[in-house]
């Protein structure tokens, strides 16, 4: 199956990445490696995650961050990668947004 990352999505990694970088050398380096692994297991895994809005969110095994997407024929589309730690009315009107 093929996926999908839309660029809203791109712009939570560096978000994400920005802000582990700055915390310690080489966490913002392994905070994309997992997120990346995370979104490449889809591949297999897609559609098998709980629906949270509207999307299927895939929890990161690592970082509290969830993977938010849909499955339309045999794509996967990443629509948003976002903070847990965030208030969930940021999270739920970020992903109304998209």
């Amino acid at each position: 199956m093929r996926i999908k990352i839309l660029s809203a999505a791109e712009n939570d990694l560096e978000e994400g990445y920005r802000f582990y970088a700055s915390q310690a050398d080489g966490l913002g380096t392994y905070f994309l490696d997992t997120l990346y692994s995370d979104i490449d297991s889809l591949a297999y895994f897609a559609g098998m995650h709980r629906v949270v809005m509207g999307y299927h969110r895939l929890l990161s095994k690592r970082f509290p961050f969830a993977v938010y997407y849909r499955v339309a024929d045999e794509e996967t589309i990443v629509f948003a990668v976002l903070d847990c730690r965030r208030n969930p009315s940021w999270t739920r009107k970020k992903l109304l947004k998209g």
